[in-house]
């Protein structure tokens, strides 16, 4: 299986750790270890705990407090993996073969294109329609589902832009993954970084069709122990631990330990808390800055997660901007192309409001040179 280069994830992993100001990321500031242990995680207890195997698919205990988010929910229609990255990548490769169609929304985070391209199957596009507060073009979608179709893919809350697709909307993808005997995978790992608004519900139980992914790196604010989840009917839940087997194998010991702690539902509120608190900072700060380019920048405000997809009004690719702004600022950002609309640069929202400012003010240097050769 041969991958192309997964653009967005390569950028990120080149850069992050080298520029001056990296705001490009898509969650908040990570919590510390000391953080999990003031909420109850047992670190000298730990210390004593033989670093073997973990159970592969989460452990019972792990799994058992994740059912209770999901309704109707066992743990057996869990799995638990390394990130939820590696949740889509196992469903893309159990679902998807040679001749088979994959549809996506489009901005997305573009990893399963890639999965999708790997095994053969070919891949179609809807768009989310930035004039129209990023809902769906549903002839485009009409089109893209079809009965070749065997998955499709959402982010719900979205990523990049941060809106959030309707349970009204959600029903009629539904409906036509149903008639046409398609999977739809819904990426949540974004729900309880809500701003203003009430909180996503899940996907799960609308559907024999639903399959969520979800982890801990987003909403959660713990990226690092690498930890994620799917959940969906048992037999296709225990295909991807088939699939498991020949990856990772399964989580480590200590991230299933800390994820153990983390998923409680009072831990879990006091995470999406702080989450959202981080969040809500920041989006005054965008809103001056974007004024002061006198409406060549504009954006549809987010209602959840850490970023800003932001349109900007020039002809130079949205790659190159990026480019030029490390090569001339050290400050990554993520240009629109890598989720598959150019014309818009994705910023950060989940960082300290000073390191914000300071990174945008970089930005701005380059960027009022480009429009003003416009």
């Amino acid at each position: 299986m041969k991958m192309e280069v997964f653009a967005m994830e390569r950028a990120m992993s080149t850069w992050e750790n080298l520029v001056d100001y990296d705001i490009s990321e898509s969650g908040v500031k990570p919590v510390c270890l000391r953080d999990l242990v003031e909420m109850g995680f047992d670190l000298e207890k730990m210390m004593d705990e033989p670093l073997g195997y973990s159970q592969a698919n989460g452990t019972i205990q792990l799994r058992e407090i994740l059912a209770q988010q999901y309704p109707g929910a066992g743990i057996d229609n869990i799995e638990v993996t390394n990130g939820t990255s590696e949740a889509n990548y196992v469903l893309a490769i159990t679902l998807l073969g040679q001749g088979d169609e994959f549809a996506l929304a489009i901005p997305n985070y573009m990893q399963l294109e890639g999965v999708a391209k790997a095994v053969g199957a070919k891949v179609n596009k809807f768009s989310l329609q930035h004039d129209k507060n990023w809902q769906i073009d549903w002839g485009e979608f009409e089109s893209a589902v079809n009965p070749n179709t065997r998955l499709v893919y959402i982010t719900r809350p979205s990523n990049p832009t941060g809106s959030i697709l309707s349970e009204a909307s959600v029903e009629r993808i539904l409906k036509r993954c149903e008639e046409m005997d398609a999977y739809l995978i819904s990426d949540e790992v974004y729900i309880g970084s809500e701003i203003d608004v009430a909180r996503t519900k899940t996907c799960w139980g609308m559907s024999d069709k639903v399959i969520v992914t979800s982890g801990l790196s987003k909403a959660y604010g713990i990226p690092g122990i690498r930890i994620g989840w799917l959940v969906g009917p048992e037999k296709l839940v225990a295909e991807c631990w088939s699939q498991h087997d020949y990856i990772t194998i399964g989580p480590n010991i200590l991230s299933d330990a800390l994820a153990r702690v983390a998923v409680t539902a009072e831990n879990r509120e006091k995470l999406y808390a702080r989450t959202c608190q981080a969040i809500k900072s920041n989006l005054p700060v965008y809103r001056q800055w974007i004024k002061e380019f006198d409406g060549l920048l504009e954006f549809n405000e987010p209602a959840a997660g850490a970023f800003c997809f932001i349109k900007y009004h020039s002809d130079v690719p949205s790659q190159k901007i990026s480019e030029k702004i490390i090569a001339e600022q050290s400050t990554l950002i993520a240009p629109g192309s890598h989720f598959g609309m150019e014309g818009f640069l994705r910023l950060w929202l989940g960082g300290e409001p000073d390191f914000i400012k300071r990174g945008l003010g970089r930005v701005s240097r380059v960027l009022k040179t480009i429009m003003r050769k416009e």
